[in-house]
């Protein structure tokens, strides 16, 4: 065998382990945990105008609304943007969806439950407390309703709210 094949062979053999090495280890990562939802954002948390109060109270059973979780931080320009988005939906689909905001530096430890690798990322999670979608980055209001529409969820915001159109924040 010459120097050259031989050559050929280990750099052959070497990227096939690395390969091996990074699906081996995508495979054995545990997963990551659900939030619990009746725990997932203190009232009063996130960006002005988002979050005066997350909810009526802890969700039952037999209330769970869809959940929009929006994870970033006040400080982030994406998400100061997505705060207005996020408020009048929250205010046009009551009792439809539930929104919410998380703070990551002010909540790390239910931010980490989600497993998050930039800010703002967009969870969707169904009334059955399963995540369905995910998305990072901006994301206006119409994408939103699109996003939801697609999972077979059917939301009617409400015509006064909705005309009047969506509160403002400055950056």
């Amino acid at each position: 065998m010459t120097p050259r094949l031989r050559y050929r062979l280990v750099a052959w053999l070497a990227v096939l382990v690395a390969v091996g090495l990074v699906v081996l280890g995508r495979h054995l990562r545990p997963p990551t945990p659900a939030a619990d939802p009746a725990a997932v954002v203190r009232p009063g948390a996130g960006p002005p105008g988002v979050l005066a109060g997350t909810s009526a109270g802890p969700i039952t059973p037999h209330s769970r609304l869809p959940r929009l979780v929006d994870l970033g931080a006040t400080q982030c320009v994406p998400c100061r943007r997505m705060a207005p988005i996020l408020a009048e939906l929250r205010q046009s689909l009551a009792g439809q969806l539930q929104v919410d905001f998380i703070d990551i530096r002010d909540q790390p430890e239910q931010a980490a439950a989600y497993g998050i690798r930039l800010i703002p990322t967009q969870v969707f999670i169904d009334a059955t407390g399963t995540e369905r979608f995910r998305h990072e980055g901006f994301l206006s209001r119409q994408d939103i309703l699109a996003v939801w529409d697609s999972l077979g969820v059917a939301l009617k915001p409400s015509p006064t709210v909705a005309a009047a159109g969506p509160a403002s924040v400055s950056p």
